[in-house]
């Protein structure tokens, strides 16, 4: 896979705008770059997002002055998604690429090689931050897998050192925010007055999202709760609570028939009436888990991306979070 997109990546870099036609600034497939007339005639930054969360504060920050396209699209699990040579032909529209980086896009790093950086400004959003280590679930995986050298390589190599999910502390989400205006006011200086107060009014929603997580957490019985994946890390850290992981940072990661029994005994001890899993990824094994620990099941949502669904009710990253929060204040019961 890593080496067809390899040579997609090359393809796109050859063909470059040629025979591409206008570009969209809606959540889903990028299409082909704008011609360079329709560019011209628009003269807003075209700014290109890997994931849900990036989209999102790039669109309150930019408003009308921007057009924004999420390279995911809707529906799709960021940890497997794989960009077409057209996806990459798109990508050598931007303005502004704006990623998230701690190994979360694996396709990243060679897209970004291939970018004319004269054209398109690169912006790594967790650079600089204060990441947390991938949970220890992922080395007690790759402990399964002990003699299987070259499978174990892959494994470390695809999930890395550290967390990518920072985006759901609401605190850290608004760090990567900062970041995207700073880009965006040394892109367009015309527009920095406006960049400015929409970063201001994001910041205060985000702010009141983490007063309310807090309001609830300090008013929860208890602390701690199990998840499909090792996504909420960043979250419990926040607000003093512990993740319980049935897989590791990627989703696709399934415990031994060993943990499974472990996990059973720990929702039984522990006295855990939910189960959580989570969207764009099956839930089977969350729910094998909470059948035979007998509790309930309930969806707690990381974010990575807006399912079709998600998007024609119209929610958003602060709507969904505030489910979580709903979803939590009864899981903690």
């Amino acid at each position: 896979m890593r080496k067809s997109l390899l040579a997609m990546i090359g393809v796109a870099t050859a063909v470059g705008l040629a025979g591409c036609g206008a570009n969209t600034a809606t959540t889903g497939t990028p299409a082909a770059p704008q011609s360079q007339a329709a560019q011209v005639a628009s003269e807003k930054p075209q700014v290109f997002t890997t994931i849900y969360p990036l989209e999102y504060v790039t669109k309150r920050i930019g408003g009308d002055h921007v057009d924004v396209v999420n390279i995911v699209p809707p529906g799709v699990e960021p940890h497997d998604f794989e960009p077409t040579a057209k996806n990459m032909v798109a990508l050598t529209s931007a303005d502004l690429f704006i990623f998230n980086g701690s190994g979360l896009e694996l396709w990243v790093e060679k897209a970004v090689e291939n970018l004319d950086k004269n054209h398109t400004q690169v912006i790594n959003t967790t650079e600089g931050l204060e990441l947390l280590k991938a949970a220890e679930h992922e080395d007690e995986h790759a402990h399964e897998h002990e003699g299987e050298h070259a499978d174990e390589h892959a494994h470390e190599h695809d999930h890395g050192e550290y967390d990518p999910h920072v985006w759901l502390n609401p605190n850290l989400l608004k760090a990567q925010a900062e970041k995207v205006k700073q880009a965006l006011v040394s892109k367009d200086q015309a527009h920095a007055a406006d960049y400015e107060k929409n970063f201001t009014e994001l910041a205060s929603d985000l702010d009141q999202l983490d007063k309310e997580f807090k309001e609830m957490v300090a008013q929860a019985p208890k602390k701690q709760f199990m998840v499909s994946h090792s996504a909420f890390h960043y979250l419990a850290e926040q607000y003093g609570l512990k993740q319980v992981a049935i897989s590791g940072v990627n989703p696709a990661d399934e415990p031994s028939p060993a943990k499974m029994k472990e996990l059973v005994e720990h929702v039984k001890e522990h006295q855990m009436s939910y189960v959580l899993f989570e969207t764009l990824v099956s839930p089977k094994v969350a729910e094998v888990i909470a059948k035979e620990a007998g509790v309930k099941t309930a969806t707690l949502n990381p974010l990575e991306g807006l399912t079709q669904a998600d998007v024609d009710a119209g929610k958003d990253y602060l709507s969904i979070m505030r489910e979580n929060l709903e979803t939590l204040r009864e899981a903690l019961k």
